[in-house]
């Protein structure tokens, strides 16, 4: 093992012992290399008259580029757009995101949390996560409704077993006994269990109330205080689209990121969508957990170890992408923006809420609990999703996503307020020529 990476296993060791039992193989071997980085670093520092370190090229003292490309930036200099971004990401940005953290979790409020590591996007966080944290033949806790690519990173590529349990209840609540069952089932079994909760759900929507939230940190509490070591990586993708009064208004993460010591937060959440920049693919990785003594130190050495993965996996995230989100954070007009889309998208969710409580449509689906994010799901009644879905597609031109035999995804989020109502009546006609079509 790599001295660097044995000297942070054992500031961690020293502070919260658990937290090196839950590091991966790969996590605990995991170290930021000083090599070339660091001295590049120190001679922007010191290099006063010539600095021959990084791999970038030059021309009269400025970061070499075509015209045609800077003439496209509108304003954004060449060193803040083309050259490389520290692992970590760029300072600024990620101070200003925890401090976002901080303003949209007021129950944050005098705790510590790491500084966020800037990922390529949440799909990126979560694979980074998994690197860190996440050993072949541990389980993976998940509801039974769940995005497909935790499957791809969890299962396929790390090799872990995927353990999952009914998200509702046949009230449409969130199944808040079936989750504590399975997590004290398989805490019987191992010694550390991965928990990942992902709020607004992608596929259904859903988000927990405040009572259910509690609920759900309670039951890792429970299970932590009797020894269970406990990762739990909140997916935060669709954080603050929150519809509806009774909703959970905050991360989960607050509810156990300081609650003991078995227990880890990691929130993975990103401008990705909450700023509405897909493809800028900017996410984030931060810590939250009970450390007696001080939590600055283990929380910076898992950030290196963090960009320690990032620098072994992808060397470090566009720098142009960061510049934007961190400009566009910074500018005077954030606040109002962010409230204009959300607005438009809350419409939407109301429209949808509105159309699909039509009693027409009560013997063709049924429809899941909804009341955030940007997606809502029908569970179809006696009809095949993949059918219907294809049957849509080919004859009139609709496109849906089959979740499983019986479900359906819909994204609102990129519906026309004014399109909603056809596009239930279509699915529903879709269903009635199927039906028709078996008789």
């Amino acid at each position: 093992m790599n001295p660097i990476a044995k000297q942070l296993n054992q500031t961690i060791e020293n502070q919260n012992p658990n937290l090196l039992d839950m590091l991966s193989s790969i996590g605990k071997n995991l170290f930021f290399p000083k090599g070339i980085l660091s001295q590049s670093a120190e001679a922007k520092q010191k290099a006063y008259k010539l600095n021959a370190t990084i791999g970038i090229a030059e021309e009269n003292g400025k970061t070499m580029h075509f015209p045609s490309v800077m003439s496209l930036l509108d304003g954004i200099p060449a060193e803040e757009a083309l050259t490389y971004a520290p692992s970590f990401g760029i300072p600024e940005l990620r101070k200003i995101w925890q401090d976002s953290i901080y303003k949209k979790n007021p129950s944050l409020d005098g705790k510590t949390i790491s500084m966020p590591v800037v990922t390529c996007g949440i799909t990126h966080a979560v694979s980074v996560v998994a690197d860190l944290w996440v050993d072949p033949d541990d389980v993976v806790i998940l509801p039974d409704m769940m995005w497909g690519n935790y499957n791809m990173i969890l299962n396929v590529r790390k090799g872990a077993r995927v353990s999952q349990y009914p998200i509702f209840t046949q009230k449409g609540e969130y199944n808040l006994s079936a989750f504590e069952q399975l997590i004290k089932t398989e805490a019987k079994k191992h010694k550390k269990i991965v928990v990942l909760l992902n709020f607004p759900h992608n596929p259904t929507g859903y988000t927990v109330t405040e009572k259910e939230g509690d609920g759900i940190a309670d039951i890792l509490l429970d299970v932590a205080s009797k020894g269970t070591n406990i990762v739990t990586i909140c997916d935060d993708a669709y954080f603050g689209l929150f519809y509806e009064d009774k909703t959970l208004k905050e991360s989960v993460f607050t509810r156990i990121c300081d609650r003991s010591p078995n227990l880890l937060a990691i929130k993975a959440d990103g401008a990705t969508k909450e700023n509405y920049v897909w493809g800028l693919r900017i996410g984030f990785i931060t810590y939250g957990c009970k450390i007696d003594g001080e939590p600055e130190k283990v929380y910076d050495a898992l950030e290196k170890k963090t960009a320690g993965c990032i620098r072994g996996n992808i060397s470090n995230v566009s720098h142009l992408s960061q510049t934007i989100v961190l400009k566009s954070m910074q500018g005077g007009n954030y606040a109002d923006e962010k409230k204009q889309k959300f607005e438009i998208l809350q419409s939407r969710a109301i429209k949808v809420k509105e159309v699909v409580s039509n009693p027409k449509y009560k013997d063709i689906w049924e429809v899941y609990p909804f009341n955030s994010g940007y997606f809502m799901c029908i569970k179809l009644n006696g009809l095949d999703a993949e059918t219907l879905r294809v049957h849509l597609l080919d004859k009139y031109g609709v496109g849906l996503i089959s979740v499983g035999k019986s479900d359906l995804r819909i994204a609102f989020s990129c519906l026309e307020e004014k399109d909603i109502q056809e596009l239930f009546d279509i699915i529903f006609q879709g269903a009635h020529d199927i039906m028709g079509n078996i008789k």
